[in-house]
């Protein structure tokens, strides 16, 4: 539970008080903020008997508080299993559960049988769950060895052990049916407990496992994204997106779900831009669509007679010619409308220094390229007298002899 970002060096933190669900991933993933923590309730209500805890790797279930203990977020408690009993960590308490009882669709009276929190864990409870955690990384690399002999192609990612000791679930990926009867066999003779196996898509075990994204960060599938949207191609289309796969898949190997993030701002934008199938009629001939840049409102079109050369456009110029085409009109040349970026930030600069700037205060003053700079240390080696040019000797008068 320690959390670097507050340096409590262990325990529950104490530097941004919120007891063990900050939100900046350190005590642990997929935090919930619980915004109805500071909310009282009317005095004819009673607290709301159930919690959701939280397991390894963002593994998350609602239990029961039958016995009214007083729990907050962060406290370690055993609750009940199927067999025995496991150990998690609350994460959240009061009428928030509720709202996330209705966003995962759990209905209370559909369950059977109710599952209920046992006590606080105690320091036993705590060494035990401890050992077994510690028995993961070894159970998983001896089952990956069994699969690999029985040759069964799956892939064993994790592996998560019961708070008590008395049962392992291995998560695995596989393209296929798989018969693992023989392989739970022989892990359940290897480790002496219960065996599960369990599972789980391609994005369910990069949201397990972690990592870091292209972006520099750590996933979202991992640190807050709890559901997977489905994500196509026509995403990265809208977006104007080079539709390289490496480039667009995350991970998991699966398009990046970071993609459907802005499409409704480029959904929305794109409205205002007339369709990519209309062509421009000029005088001169037929200008056809090529590429734009949405945000910048930049459109390029080339002549049905010169398609390798763009021409840029801005959006307004580009509506101004559409309209008068719909009006029977038709502009001689295209060239009158074309954008010059160069002239633009010319006039910048030129009015910039016309109002009392300088140049070098200009935003504009790094747009343009610098001319050569000539070699200034081109003849510096031979004035060194050490090992330059011609051993230092190019620049250097004959020795004066003195003849007695």
């Amino acid at each position: 539970m320690a959390c670097s970002n507050c340096s409590s060096g262990g325990g529950v933190p104490k530097g941004c008080k919120s007891n063990g669900s900050c939100g900046t991933g350190g005590c642990g993933k997929l935090p919930v903020f619980d915004w109805l923590a500071n909310m009282e309730l009317p005095s004819t209500d009673q607290p709301f008997d159930w919690v959701e805890v939280r397991f390894k790797n963002g593994r998350k279930e609602f239990y029961h508080n039958a016995n009214g203990l007083p729990l907050q977020l962060g406290d370690a408690v055993a609750v009940e299993a199927h067999s025995g009993h496991d150990i998690g960590n609350v994460s959240i308490t009061g009428e928030l559960v509720k709202l996330q009882m209705n966003k995962k669709n759990f209905k209370i009276e559909d369950q059977e049988p109710v599952l209920k929190v046992y006590r606080k864990a105690s320091e036993k409870d705590l060494e035990t769950w401890a050992g077994a955690r510690g028995l993961e990384k070894d159970a998983m690399m001896r089952s990956r060895e069994v699969a690999q002999r029985l040759s069964l192609k799956m892939k064993i990612s994790d592996v998560e052990y019961q708070g008590d000791g008395s049962k392992a679930t291995f998560y695995y990926t596989a393209d296929e049916r798989v018969d693992f009867r023989q392989l739970i066999r022989e892990l359940a003779q290897i480790f002496s407990v219960r065996i599960e196996m369990r599972q789980i898509g391609a994005r369910q075990e990069a949201g397990r496992l972690g990592g870091i994204g292209s972006c520099g960060r750590e996933l979202c599938c991992s640190t807050w994204l709890s559901d997977f949207r489905s994500v196509n191609t026509a995403a990265a289309r809208y977006q104007q997106l080079s539709l390289n796969p490496q480039k667009l898949a995350g991970q998991c190997g699966k398009l990046k779900c970071c993609l459907n993030y802005e499409l409704d701002s480029y959904m929305e934008a794109v409205k205002r831009f007339p369709s990519p199938s209309k062509k421009l009629k000029l005088a001169q001939g037929t200008a056809v669509f090529q590429k734009m840049d949405i945000f910048k409102e930049m459109l390029w079109y080339a002549l049905e007679s010169d398609f390798t050369n763009w021409i840029p456009m801005k959006l307004d110029q580009v509506l101004e010619i559409v309209e008068a085409n719909q009006r029977g009109e038709y502009p001689e040349d295209i060239m009158e409308f074309r954008y010059e970026e160069q002239k633009r930030q010319k006039a910048e600069v030129e009015v910039a220094d016309f109002v009392g700037g300088n140049a070098e205060d200009s935003i504009t003053r790094f747009d343009q390229p610098k001319g050569k700079r000539g070699n200034r240390n081109r003849n510096r080696g031979g004035n060194r007298g050490g090992k330059g040019r011609g051993q230092g000797q190019g620049n250097r008068g004959p020795k004066n002899t003195k003849k007695d």
